[in-house]
C-alpha cells in the first residue's frame, strides 16, 4: 500500500479519537482494520503505530498548534481541520521519515477531500506558520 493511502488510514482512526474514550481505541482499531482488506500486516502494524504515537502527543501537538494560530484554538477547529493539522505536524516535526513539505501538501489533499471548502487554505495558513 502506498503512503497516501496509509496516511488517509491514519487520519480516518485519528480522526476517531474525538469520539471514542481512550479505552475505546483499540476496539476500534481492530473494528477498523478488519474491514481493510488492501492492507497486508506490515501496513496494519505501521497505520496502528502511528496513530497510537500521535495521540500519545496530543497535548504537546495541540500547544504548538495553538501558539501559531490566531483566533483559532484547536478547541474552536473542525475535528477535521484539527485532525488533519495534528497529522501534519507530527510528520513535519517528530516522523523523520517524511519531508516537511511533503507533509503539507499531503495535508492539503487530505483536506480537499475530507474538510470544506476554506479547509485547504486555512489547514496551508496554520502549517505554514509551523514550518
Amino acid at each position: 500500500m502506498n503512503r497516501v493511502k496509509i496516511r488517509e488510514y491514519v487520519f480516518k482512526l485519528l480522526f476517531c479519537n474525538e469520539f471514542h474514550s481512550a479505552e475505546d481505541m483499540p476496539q476500534q482499531y481492530r473494528l477498523f482494520l478488519e474491514n481493510l482488506n488492501e492492507a497486508d500486516e506490515d501496513d496494519r502494524k505501521y497505520i496502528i503505530e502511528k496513530v497510537t504515537d500521535i495521540a500519545g502527543r496530543l497535548d504537546s501537538i495541540d500547544k504548538k498548534i495553538n501558539n501559531v494560530s490566531v483566533g483559532w484554538k484547536t478547541d474552536r477547529m473542525s475535528k477535521t481541520d484539527l485532525t488533519i493539522i495534528r497529522l501534519a505536524y507530527y510528520e513535519m516535526k517528530i516522523d523523520d521519515d517524511i519531508p516537511q513539505k511533503v507533509a503539507i501538501d499531503q495535508a492539503v489533499e487530505l483536506a480537499k477531500k475530507y474538510g470544506s471548502d476554506e479547509s485547504p487554505s486555512f489547514i496551508n495558513g496554520i502549517l505554514a506558520k509551523l514550518f
